[in-house]
Parts: C-alpha cells; structure tokens; sequence
C-alpha cells in the first residue's frame, strides 16, 4: 500500500481506494462507495488509526478537524489523489472509533471556506450537533432464517400488510419528559405489536439523519447513518433483526429526490454546487425549498445508489420505498412557466432522473433479488412498476396515490350523496392492473390539517366507526397490496403529530377496541386466504359482481386465487341503510359462509348478518348460474367464500 510521511509523521496517502475504484466512481458505476469514502478506522504498518477519503473536486486544501486535534484546521491535511477523481484522502493514526470529525474545506472558488458532516458518515452526533462520528459496522445478525425465506415473504403474490410509522411518535416516555423510545426499547415492544395485529411489514419514514425533527426525516442528510435520536448503528440493527426474528418486513422510507440547504452538509460542498445543479430552475425545489440532485452527474448517481445498496446490504431492509418520484420525473414540477428548464428534446421530462431510476433499480434487483423497490408516484406516468427492458422504471410496486384520492373523497361525503360520487368509488378498478398497486393510508393523509382518518368520515359517531370499519374492509377486499399508518387501527380521533405518542389510552374504549379487532381480524383474514393476494397485479384474480347499484350503495365483486379454486365475494353497503334479501349472482352452488361481518357486535357494529353463511340457489342473476340471498349490514362490508 502506497504512503507518504507529512513533517508531522501522519501518513496521507495510505488508501483503501484503488485506481479500479475511482475508475468506476468517475463513470458513475461504483455503487458500494461506502466501503472506500468516509472514516474507515483499521492498522497500517502496523498502526491503528483510521483512513479519511472525501470527494471535493474544487476544493484547494481539505483537512480532518476532531476532539482529537483540537478542532485543528492546520494539524492533519488530506493530500488529494493523483487521478483526477476530486478524492481527497489521508491516514490519521491513534484515532478510532467514537471520536468526533469534520472536513474543512478550503474552495479554489469565492474564497469559500466551510465545516462540513462526512457524507458517508454511519454515525453522527445528535442534533442540533453536526459532528460526524468515526464508528464500525461490526454487529452478529441472528436473523438468518429470515435473510434465506424473505423472497416468499416479498414476491409479487404473497400478502403484504404494512404498518407505516414514525420511529419518534409511536410510542414516547412520558415518565421521562416525553422522550422518544430508543431502538432497543422499540425492539421489546414493537414485533409484539405487528405480530398481534398481523401486519406482515413494517415501514419506517425516513430513519436516515436529519437535522431538523419537525421534518420527519424527509430532510436528509445522513444518507449512510441511522438517526442518532434513537441509539447507534447497532441498535438500529438491533431492532430490524428483532423484527426479522418475529417474521416481520423492513421498509424503510428513502429520499433521493432533494436534501435541505443546511451549512455542514451537501450543499455547496466544495464551494460549488457539487451535488445540486446550480441553476435554481433544476436544482432548487419550490415545494420544499430545498435541493435537488444533479442526476447528470457520474458521482452524484454513484453516492445515492450506494446509499441504497448500504440499507439493502449492511442493514439487512427488505425494501426501500422511494418518496417523491414524481418530482423527479418532470422537471416542471410544481413550477410555474419560465420556471424550468426543458431537456434536449424540449419536454418536461427529466431524462436523467429517470436513467438514474433505472439504474438504481436495476442494481437494487441484481444485487438483492428478494427485496423490493416501492415508488411514491403520484401520476400517470406509465410503466414505473414495470421492468427497464420493456421501457418501465423498474420498480416492483407503486403507491396507488388515485385510489386513495378518490376514495376518500368518496368517504367523506355524507351517504345520502354518495350516489352522485358511485364513480370515484368504482374508477380506481378500471387500471388496477397498470401497475403493480400498493394501496396506501399514509401519514399524508392525517397531517396539516387534513384530520385524523376516524375524523373523516362522516355521520355521528357510530357512524364514523361504521365507515372506518367499511373504508378498511373495502382496501383489503380491493386488488393490492395494503398500508395504513399507525393510529388508524385503533380511530384516532386527532391528527399525528410527530413530538408525541399515537393515543395508545383510547383503547380502552369500546369503540376504538372494536376497530383495533377489526384490524386484527382483516390481517388474518388476508393473510390466510391466497384469493385475497395471490393475483392482486393480474386481471384473473377479480371480477366484478355488479358495480352499477348506485342508488343503493352497493358493490360486489370476486377475488380469486391462482389456481381458481378459492373464491371470495366482497359486498361493500355505502349508506346507513340495511338491506334484507338483497340477491347477488355467484359462480358456484353450495354453501357461501360469511368469513368476516364489519357489523359484527364484536367490531362495535350493530350485529346484522347472515347467520354464518347462505345457501346458493339454482337461480340465475348477475349473468351468473346461481344466485344468493343476503342481508347487507348498514356501513358494512361482508366477505363470503365457498
């Protein structure tokens, strides 16, 4: 390993990375970045210390400053490589794990000087701190079994029920001035509670360091390292192998669509937009006023896709949802006319996002065949659930942002109008099959004003259970992976917030037991029955029943299994009403038992139902051979099966 001497007797050039490796980095192909940039702490000669490497093209001097210089800019300088790569490096010895670092760069531009986080930090100090803290990876996973069965826990056509929460405001310490839980302590209580309810996964909005809470991670800037709010690395791996040994998914939110503007981070890295475009049009978003990537560049696509390949490969995560798809895709989002910039072609489209999307799927796919990657698409873009070879943007799933739109639309009008709203219902069947759909009741839904999901619905207040109740039911019944975020299986009344616990004391109320049961029950029930999910992307699975009884509020359709030997029928009652008698056709003759009744007394409904099932009769209706008699609880859903 080649090396040089400073006067002082550091050694600067004493190099994990190889000629190979900034190669691959200058091209835009080297995707596990975090193995060669960063702190690496290991011997030298025979020397502990640890090895710095920081890419800063423009830069004209980089040093290490830390508590064990002193905070010294002068004392331990980087030497920057021979190759062109803009790679700054150097070996400190006597310094490891748990001390504290920053770069400090000195720009060849503007006179800019500037203390900076280690971009591929895994370990930071908690904020408001910015330090960067030198730190290892060594941890003994006991999730093996797991690790060898998780492709049958994520294909396309096993159940996937979600459970999306905030790792911050599940579940707080009032006892101890209303502090978080730490990663240990959620790993005591949390696979207890996805287990009891039957979620099959469990999705995290953004673990990645944050400086500003109030941002609920969405704000990164610690792209390889887990909050430090909660614990170090070892506790966050501690409790995704403790997930993992109670049979539970991992999903963690990601966010490479932009990064805030904050001083000690990616922005304005070396004294030039290194990481953002610096015109504003492309590089600056309205929405959320901070920082777009510069997905043109080979470096920038190669630290995002390694901070990808990080989760996936150091942090054992089954699958990364992507947020903010549809701000990269089109580069007039949420811009006004002279706003934008249009690419080469003169469209909106963002050709480099999108080749960036591709690849960071293609790699995630290869490298991990049984994760999956999850879009947060907001539009009609067409093919982003698709694979890159037929033209798609290689995801495995998609959020089904329309369906939740029309859907509660639908639900919040008062069911006497329901009737002249019958298409918002029913539109979201018409392309559930363009994309591989998860259905989603996301944390968007019960923020900024929009109320608490319980809060939506309409009706008094039984009414309102009775319609979360139905609106739960109508999502599992419906073609599709499930999510709902944390709160909404017991009604909460009020909106999340994210400085304090979900409101854990309503269940010991009737009421909000009932929906909790509810959840229970759905979980089992989809989860046991291969109709329900084993063609949830494919057309054979479904088929409608009748889809016109608008006056009466009704639908009913089938969900069947891969083999079309197991059936369920769903009917779905929009309106206070009961219906009695009320006939629908069915594929086969026998007995059609009632598997789950919203209605039930047990839920905190009002006990209408079909007595365990009803007898098919030889009696055509609905273009089918047979036909049955039921009654149709008020604000309900029914499932059937043969």
């Amino acid at each position: 390993m080649a090396q040089s001497i400073d006067p002082k007797g550091n050694v600067l050039s004493a190099s994990l990375i190889t000629d190979h490796d900034t190669y691959l980095f200058k091209e835009g192909n080297h995707f596990k970045l975090y193995e060669k940039l960063g702190a690496h702490p290991g011997i030298v000669e025979g020397v502990a210390g640890t090895h710095f490497a920081v890419w800063a093209p423009n830069a004209k001097q980089v040093s290490v400053i830390g508590n064990f210089n002193h905070w010294d800019r002068n004392q331990h300088p980087l030497a920057p490589r021979w190759d062109s790569s803009g790679i700054w490096q150097g070996f400190i010895p006597q310094v490891g794990r748990g001390e504290l670092y920053k770069f400090y760069i000195v720009s060849n531009h503007n006179y800019y000087q500037v203390e900076k986080q280690d971009p591929f930090a895994i370990f930071n100090e908690v904020a408001p701190k910015t330090a960067s803290i030198i730190w290892d990876l060594d941890y003994s996973w006991q999730d093996s079994t797991w690790m060898k069965e998780r492709h049958k826990y994520n294909s396309l056509d096993a159940p996937m029920s979600i459970y999306e929460m905030h790792l911050g405001s599940w579940k707080r310490v009032v006892e101890e001035k209303n502090r978080p839980m730490t990663y240990r302590e959620l790993a005591q209580e949390l696979p207890k509670y996805i287990k009891e309810l039957g979620f099959t996964h469990v999705q995290f909005l953004p673990v990645m360091e944050h400086p500003f809470y109030g941002s609920w991670g969405y704000q990164t800037l610690g792209y390889f390292s887990p909050t430090s709010r909660y614990g170090n690395p070892q506790d966050f791996m501690f409790l995704v192998d403790a997930l993992h040994q109670n049979g539970i998914g991992v999903i963690l939110d990601w966010v490479p669509s932009h990064f805030p503007s904050d001083e000690h981070g990616l922005a304005y890295f070396d004294g030039t937009h290194l990481f953002e475009h610096d015109d504003p049009r492309k590089g600056f978003h309205p929405d959320w006023k901070s920082y777009i990537y510069n997905y043109g560049r080979n470096e920038v696509r190669a630290f995002l896709i390694s901070s990808a390949m990080f989760w996936l490969e150091k942090f054992h995560i089954d699958a990364l949802r992507v947020d903010a798809v549809a701000s990269m895709l089109y580069l007039d989002y949420s811009r006004k006319d002279n706003e934008w910039i249009p690419n080469n072609s003169g469209g909106r489209e963002n050709v480099e996002a999108i080749h960036f999307l591709r690849r960071l799927n293609e790699t995630a796919y290869k490298e991990h065949p049984d994760i999956q990657m999850i879009a947060e698409e907001s539009t009609a873009w067409a093919g982003v659930s698709r694979p890159v070879h037929t033209g798609g943007l290689g995801f495995g799933m998609k959020w089904n942002m329309g369906w939740m739109h029309d859907t509660l639309l639908y639900m919040s009008k008062d069911p006497v109008y329901r009737k002249y709203h019958h298409n918002d219902l029913t539109f979201s069947f018409y392309y559930a099959f363009t994309e591989n759909f998860v259905l989603s009741l996301s944390h968007d839904e019960v923020v900024h004003g929009k109320g608490a999901l319980a809060a939506k619905m309409p009706g008094d207040d039984w009414q309102k259970f009775a319609n979360l109740r139905l609106l739960l039911g109508y999502m599992f019944a419906h073609p599709g992976k499930k999510l709902i975020f944390m709160g909404i299986e017991m009604a909460q009344w009020s909106e999340w917030k994210h400085d304090q616990s979900i409101d854990w004391h309503l269940l010991q109320y009737g009421p909000h037991q009932g929906i909790h049961q509810w959840v229970k029950d759905l979980n089992k029930l989809y989860r046991n029955e291969p109709a329900l999910f084993q063609r949830d992307f494919t057309p054979d699975g479904f088929e409608w029943i009748d889809l016109n009884d608008y006056n009466q509020g009704v639908i009913s359709f089938l969900r069947k299994s891969a083999d079309g030997k197991s059936k369920i029928v769903a009917v779905c009652n929009f309106t206070p009403m009961t219906w009695h008698n009320y006939t629908i056709g069915v594929p086969n003759q026998g007995l059609w038992r009632e598997l789950i009744n919203s209605d039930a007394a047990i839920y905190g409904g009002s006990g209408q139902g079909n007595l365990g099932g009803k007898q098919a009769e030889a009696k055509p209706f609905h273009g089918r051979p047979y036909s049955i008699s039921l009654t149709i609880p008020p604000l309900g859903i029914i499932f059937l099966k043969i």
